[in-house]
């Protein structure tokens, strides 16, 4: 658990938990006898509900320049300049993505604010991808389309910007990463130039086409995309993750919006991602990139929609636990990964070197390519892969961690793992197998990195850093009326969207909380019987060194 938020807890509500596990106690209980095992189970613990101090905000090391200016160049320089299309991976660029267009229309203004470009062309820039994107073809046909109802293709060639391959989907999360791009460049040109003026027309068109409403296959949810091959994917979007931005946007519309119901059954299925794990009682979800994603453009600090209330903190602060958490899961290294330490981690979805099983320290292990890696209560799997934007982007959340996390990356594996554009994607010191790899290099002696710079990756660190710095992507996107719309019809209140010069702090419904304590205290009072019936087992031989 994070020392600096524990400062704050109320000593009533740091209870002792079940003596004589095995467990370190808290408060005035004093501690347990050391267990008679090699691994200590994590703590079953109870996190309160009273609002810690938000993280201090140390200076940033002169490596954040440069790690901003070489991503900011990532969008700048590989961008198609005819038509504004970003590849969602470079050097192996075989198509374009919308979401990598999404964070490439974020970063121009960055780049504008660091007179890395000038307002002209990154003006030109954005007015020639929102006209492209207003003008690609749109139909329900296999090919020929880019677009459909408003919504766009996953993956588009990176020419035409049309429908890549037939395994492309209609993308309702990519298309919601894009449109937050569209209306932050909406928000951000708003000077009495005809060019500024028609961006904010076109990135008016744009959003107000989409049919959120056409994609409520099992109302009141929202379907992840659709087929024009075989319809609607099956799967909706429920449970914690990156979504929250998809349902703002779909809240928000003033065409085609969904029904404020679809927030309340959406945030119903985060039941199964609320718990304690390494130490955090938070809302999980394994990969770090989703509790990353809508961050990047909306501030949640102080904000909070009724399920954050029950619980007294806000999706920022829930982001900075995760955060904490997974840094947790580095130290213990229960897999024993080579190199995982308090500043070496960071799981998200990233490249890999092959889909392959290979033996690690005596027993089997499965590696993969490209995948979604994480830890937490659910959507776990870690296989060494390390990706450096994980940590990086996590920057607002807690400084304090990632700063130093971010300078030993770079100095232990700078030489081969950072270059033109910042770090590459991913690295796994762990995998030194001589197999043909699906993508990157084998360095002697120092295992696997990536070739490639993804896009998805790169656009967090470029916005982390521009919020921690001055918030400036946030309050940019502040301004913009339809993501206030959305959060409001979602039921947030409090924070900047209270009104002007009346601060609300965060809030708890207690009457929710009591009820919601009770109802968990069983499952807690569970898992310490657990863990102690684990700490009588025979501990396993110890696994040597690699």
């Amino acid at each position: 658990m994070d020392v600096a938020l524990s400062k704050s807890r109320t000593p009533q509500l740091l209870a002792c938990v079940l003596a004589g596990i095995g467990l370190a106690l808290l408060g005035g209980c004093g501690k347990a006898p050391e267990p008679p095992m090699p691994k200590v189970l994590p703590q079953v613990i109870l996190i309160e509900a009273d609002l810690p101090p938000r993280p201090m905000k140390p200076d940033l090391p002169p490596l954040f320049d440069d790690i901003e200016r070489r991503t900011f160049q990532f969008f700048w320089d590989t961008t198609n300049e005819q038509n504004g299309l970003t590849p969602d991976r470079y050097p192996s660029r075989p198509f374009a993505s919308i979401a990598s267009v999404g964070f490439a229309l974020t970063s121009y203004p960055i780049g504008i604010e660091n007179g890395w470009v000038s307002r002209n062309q990154a003006v030109e820039r954005t007015l020639v991808t929102l006209k492209f994107f207003r003008d690609l073809p749109s139909g329900p046909q296999r090919t020929g389309k880019g677009a459909y109802k408003g919504f766009y293709y996953h993956f588009l060639d990176m020419q035409q910007g049309r429908r890549y391959d037939s395994w492309v989907e209609l993308s309702s999360v990519d298309t919601a990463l894009l449109l937050m791009g569209v209306l932050f460049a909406q928000s951000y040109y708003d000077q009495d130039d005809p060019r500024e003026k028609e961006i904010r027309q076109i990135a008016d068109t744009i959003y107000k086409r989409v049919d959120w409403q056409w994609l409520q296959r099992n109302k009141p949810l929202v379907s992840m995309g659709w087929f024009p091959e075989s319809g609607f994917i099956q799967h909706d979007w429920m449970g914690y993750n990156e979504a929250m931005m998809l349902y703002v946007l779909a809240l928000g519309s003033p065409t085609h919006p969904v029904e404020p119901d679809a927030w309340t059954v959406w945030s119903r299925t985060y039941d199964n991602d609320w718990g304690v794990y390494q130490g955090q009682e938070y809302l999980s979800f394994g990969p770090l990139f989703g509790h990353q994603y809508s961050h990047v453009w909306i501030d949640f600090r102080d904000i909070q929609d009724p399920y954050m209330r029950e619980r007294g903190i806000d999706y920022f602060l829930n982001s900075r636990r995760a955060t904490l958490a997974q840094r947790e899961y580095a130290i213990e290294n229960p897999m024993q990964w080579k190199d995982y330490s308090a500043n070496v981690w960071g799981l998200t979805a990233g490249d890999g070197p092959q889909n392959t099983t290979q033996e690690y320290k005596g027993e089997q292990r499965q590696f993969r390519h490209y995948s979604a890696r994480g830890a937490g209560l659910r959507e776990n799997f870690d296989d060494g892969t390390i990706v450096p934007s994980a940590a990086i982007s996590s920057l607002p959340f807690a400084p304090e961690v990632v700063i130093p996390a971010t300078v030993e990356m770079h100095k232990r594996y700078g030489d081969y793992l950072y270059s033109s554009y910042g770090f590459l994607d991913s690295f796994n010191p762990s995998f030194g197998y001589d197999i043909p790899l699906k993508t990157g290099r084998l360095i002697p002696d120092r295992g696997w990195v990536a070739s490639d710079y993804i896009a998805i990756d790169q656009g967090p660190i470029l916005a982390g850093i521009a919020n921690y710095r001055d918030e400036f992507v946030w309050e940019v996107m502040k301004k913009n009326p339809y993501i206030r719309k959305g959060l409001e019809r979602a039921g947030f209140t409090g924070g900047w969207l209270a009104p002007e010069d009346s601060f609300q702090p965060l809030q708890k419904d207690e009457q929710a909380a009591s009820a919601r304590a009770s109802g968990i205290a069983e499952s807690r009072a569970a898992a310490a019987a657990e863990q102690k019936a684990a700490s009588q087992q025979p501990a396993p031989p110890a696994a040597k060194k690699q």
